[in-house]
C-alpha cells in the first residue's frame, strides 16, 4: 500500500489552521513569562513534565511552555497526519514520495515476529540473513579466526565511507569505546582530502589491516577515491592483487561493482534502497560497530532502538517522548523564532553525537517545499550544532547566557560514573545541572538594570541515560530519529530525500568532466577559480579526477 496524498482543490495551509493561529496568540500572551515562575505556580511541574522510557529519562520542565501552550501543541499533533504516517512507516508503505520508496530503518531493528511487507514480499528474512552474515564475519575477525594474507590476525579496521556511512558507525564506536575489543583499533576515513587517508595509512601494517568500503551504490565519489587509494597502498605494500580479498569487504547494494574492485562475493554485506544513508547504521553499514563491541552488543543496540520504536508507536502522544521533543522544537522554531538547536553532551564518549544529529536533522528537514512540491510559508528544520559540555562552558556558553541569540539546548549525560573517576563524573554532572539552572534563572546581582547580568529565561531539556550502554545508545538515537520524523510530518515535508546533497554531487561531476574546457556555462567566479585549479594539476591528475567524478556523480551515500 502506497502513501495516498490527495491535493484538495481548496489547499490546506498549516499556518491558517485554527490551532496554528491559537499558538500565535499564545506566543503573544506568554512572551514575557518567566520559566521559573511556572515552577512557583505549580510545585508538581517537574513530575508532570518528565518522562522515563527504558534507560532514558527526559526532563522538559525548563521550557517556556505554559500548560495552555503544551495543550495546543498536542492538538497540532493530533490534527496532523502523524498517526497515519507513523503506521505507514512501520508497515512498509511508500512515504518517501519523491523517490517512491518505503522508509524502513525501523524494520532493521525489528526483533519481533511481525512480517514487514514491501511490494508484496516480506523483507524480514533478508534482514535476518544479513544479520547472520554480520554475526559470522564479526565473530571470525574478533576471535582471530579471520587471517590476513600473512596468516596474522586483524588488528586494525578502517571504515571508508562518508555521510551516513561514516557518521553513525563512527559516533557509535567512539561512544562505546569501553566495550571495544581490546586487540582491535578502529579508524574512520571520510574526507576526500588526501591528507586524511594518508595520515591513517601511515601507521598501519597491511598484513593486519581490514578495510570496510561503505557505500550504498559503490559509486560515491569521495568513498571510491579513498578506497582506491587504500587499495593501491595495500597492493604496493603486500605485493599481490590476489590478497585484496582477504583485507577488503564492502557494505553495498552493488555486489557486481564491489566484486570488480576485488572484494569476494561472500564479503559483500547487503542493504537495501529503502535504507536512507543517515538511518543506515542499523544495517550492514553498522558492521564496524559489530566488530568493535561484538555482535551481541550490536544486537543490544538494535534492542534499545526497537524498544524506543515500540514506545513511539504505542504511547499516547501526551506521554510520547519523541512527540514531546518534536513539539517543543516546533514551538521554538515556528512561534518563538529560534533558528538553531544546541546539542550539548556532558559525556566525552558522546563527543561526536552533535555531528551525527546535525546530519540526521538538517539533511532530513532542511526543506522549503511540502510533499506536493509547493513552497512552505513557515520555518522548517533548525540549524543543529554543539559539542561536549565542559568545553562549551568555556567557549560558546557566553553567547548563550548573555548574547542576543535565543538557543534551546539539549543537555545529555549518563549517570553511571567510570570506576576510579567518580569525582570527575560528579563534577561533570553538577556542572551540567548548574548550567541548566543558570540558563533558566539568570543573574540580576546588580539589579534589573545591571548591564552585566545574564537575563536567564533560556530554555533547555535534560536527557539522562542510566548508563552509556549499547542498548541505551540505540534508544537515544531512535529517539532523535522519531523526533525528526514527527516534525517533518507536522510541517508536511518529506524528511527522507536530499536533493540539495545530490545537486552538489552533480555539479562536482560536471566540473571534473570539463576541467580542461573554458566553458561559459559556469559563472565568472567559478571559471576564474577553475583557472587557478588547472594550473596546479598535471593532465593525468585531472583525468583521474574526471573518471572518479563521472562514476560517482549520481551516487548516494
Amino acid at each position: 500500500m502506497n502513501l495516498v496524498i490527495e491535493e484538495d482543490t481548496e489547499v490546506f495551509q498549516l499556518t491558517r489552521s485554527v490551532t496554528w493561529q491559537s499558538l500565535l496568540k499564545l506566543r503573544e500572551q506568554t512572551a514575557n513569562d518567566r520559566i521559573r515562575d511556572y515552577f512557583a505556580q505549580d510545585p508538581q511541574r517537574f513530575d508532570k513534565m518528565s518522562l522515563r522510557v527504558g534507560g532514558l529519562f527526559l526532563d522538559y520542565s525548563k521550557h517556556q511552555l505554559s500548560d495552555a501552550v503544551l495543550e495546543k501543541l498536542l492538538e497540532l499533533a493530533h490534527h496532523s497526519a502523524l498517526v497515519q504516517r507513523r503506521a505507514q512507516m512501520f508497515s512498509g508503505d511508500i512515504i518517501n514520495v519523491t523517490e517512491n520508496r518505503p522508509v524502513l530503518h525501523t524494520a532493521l531493528r525489528n526483533l519481533g515476529d511481525q512480517p514487514v511487507i514491501v511490494d508484496g514480499k516480506d523483507v524480514m528474512p533478508e534482514i535476518h540473513a544479513t544479520r547472520e552474515q554480520i554475526k559470522r564475519f564479526s565473530e571470525a575477525v574478533r576471535s582471530g579466526e579471520w587471517k590476513g594474507y600473512s596468516g596474522e590476525r586483524i588488528r586494525d579496521v578502517v571504515n571508508i565511507g562518508i555521510g551516513g556511512s561514516d557518521l553513525g558507525p563512527n559516533m557509535a564506536c567512539r561512544a562505546l569505546l569501553k566495550h571495544r575489543h581490546p586487540e582491535l583499533n578502529f579508524h574512520f576515513v571520510s574526507n576526500v582530502d588526501g591528507a586524511h587517508i594518508q595520515k591513517v595509512l601511515r601507521g598501519l601494517n597491511p598484513a593486519t589491516t581490514l578495510f570496510i568500503v561503505s557505500t550504498k551504490t559503490f559509486s560515491t565519489q569521495e568513498t571510491l577515491l579513498n578506497a582506491r587509494t587504500a587499495r593501491r597502498w595495500f597492493v604496493e605494500q603486500a605485493g599481490d592483487d590476489a590478497d585484496v580479498g582477504a583485507h577488503f569487504v564492502a557494505a553495498s547494494t552493488n555486489r557486481k561493482a564491489a566484486m570488480e574492485f576485488g572484494i569476494r562475493e561472500e564479503n559483500v554485506f547487503e542493504f537495501w534502497a529503502w535504507v536512507g544513508g543517515r538511518y543506515s547504521m542499523w544495517s550492514s553499514i553498522g558492521l564496524p560497530i559489530a566488530l568493535a563491541i561484538g555482535f551481541e552488543g550490536f544486537i543490544e543496540m538494535l534492542q534499545g532502538a526497537w524498544e524506543m520504536d515500540q514506545h513511539f508507536l504505542h504511547a499516547p502522544l501526551e506521554e510520547n517522548m519523541p512527540v514531546l521533543m518534536a513539539l517543543i522544537g516546533i514551538w521554538y522554531i515556528n512561534f518563538v523564532g529560534a533558528e538553531t538547536q544546541a546539542i550539548v553532551p556532558y559525556d566525552q564518549a558522546l563527543h561526536q553525537l552533535p555531528s551525527f544529529l546535525q546530519q540526521l536533522d538538517m539533511e532530513s528537514n532542511g526543506k522549503s517545499v511540502d510533499i506536493f512540491g509547493r513552497p512552505v510559508d513557515y520555518k522548517t528544520g533548525p540549524i543543529v550544532w554543539g559539542q561536549t559540555g565542559s568545553n562549551g562552558q568555556h567557549a560558546f556558553f557566553q553567547l548563550l547566557h548573555q548574547g542576543t541569540r535565543y538557543v534551546p539546548i539539549d543537555f545529555i549525560a549518563s549517570l553511571k560514573p567510570e570506576p576510579g573517576v567518580e569525582d570527575h563524573h560528579f563534577a561533570l554532572l553538577t556542572n551540567m545541572l548548574a548550567q541548566a539552572n543558570a540558563f533558566m534563572e539568570g543573574s540580576q546581582q546588580g539589579g534589573d538594570l545591571d548591564p552585566y547580568s545574564c537575563p536567564g529565561n533560556r530554555p533547555s531539556s535534560v536527557l539522562l541515560l542510566d548508563e552509556l550502554t549499547p542498548r541505551n545508545l540505540g534508544a537515544l538515537i531512535a529517539l532523535y530519529e522519531h523526533k525528526v520524523f514527527v516534525q517533518g510530518v507536522i510541517w508536511n515535508i518529506n524528511s527522507f530525500d536530499q536533493w540539495g546533497v545530490q545537486l552538489g554531487k552533480r555539479i562536482a561531476g560536471e566540473i571534473s568532466e570539463r576541467i580542461d574546457e573554458r566553458s561559459q556555462d559556469f559563472d565568472a567566479s567559478t571559471q576564474g577559480l577553475l583557472g587557478l585549479v588547472r594550473g596546479h594539476f598535471k593532465t593525468d591528475d585531472k583525468s583521474a579526477g574526471k573518471t572518479t567524478a563521472r562514476k560517482g556523480s549520481k551516487a548516494n551515500h
